[in-house]
């Protein structure tokens, strides 16, 4: 890296041995064209998670999901509702069916609930990895600048190894996905190509 911090923001935290594959709120509200969060381009992105999550599948990986879930009223939002209303759509007794997952889970694979932006703020998410003997978590979903980049980095703190597929993400724009790709990549996580994931899975 080039720059007044030459290569202060240059290390890996590489692969460990027990790998999982995450998958990060990829429901009918992004993936849907009259979804609330309606991305504009997520087909690419649901198709790499499909393959990763079928490669974890045959090596007989760990395939964890998340999912954004409010009670009726939404009073477990606290002021994440507040700042971002249209997660009302989340909230268990909205119309609509935009919680459901594109990508479906089979059994014995965890769906963890949350309300705020990371899988691992408030959730069983950590002890469930940690159990398993986990140690490296293959990052997809959406979006890229939101739930994952939060999640990516609440991985690194619980001492995971985070590693963001590129192709496996999206966002409302391929700026926003660019950039916070990038600022993971420098501080975070490893940011990884699908075949690169594929491969080591």
């Amino acid at each position: 890296m080039s720059g007044p911090h030459g290569t202060a923001f240059s290390g890996r935290v590489g692969w460990g041995t027990r790998p999982a594959v995450l998958v990060i709120d990829l429901v009918r509200a992004y993936t849907d064209p009259a979804g609330p969060f309606a991305l504009p381009d997520p087909a690419p992105a649901v198709a790499a998670t499909a393959e990763l999550v079928a490669a974890a599948r045959a090596a007989g990986h760990p395939v964890v999901w998340t999912v954004v879930r409010y009670t009726s009223g939404m009073i477990d939002g606290g002021l994440f509702v507040r700042k971002v209303p249209a997660l009302a759509a989340f909230a268990e007794d909205a119309t609509g069916g935009w919680g459901e997952l594109t990508v479906r889970p089979i059994a014995g694979e965890p769906v963890v609930a949350k309300q705020y932006a990371s899988g691992f703020f408030g959730t069983s998410l950590a002890s469930t990895l940690h159990a398993a003997a986990v140690d490296t978590v293959v990052i997809a979903g959406v979006s890229t600048s939101g739930c994952v980049r939060a999640t990516a980095t609440d991985a690194l703190g619980h001492g995971f190894r985070p590693q963001v597929v590129r192709q496996a993400c999206a966002d409302r724009t391929t700026a926003l996905h660019d950039s916070n790709l990038a600022d993971l990549d420098a501080k975070y996580a490893d940011v990884i190509d699908l075949a690169e994931a594929l491969r080591q899975l």
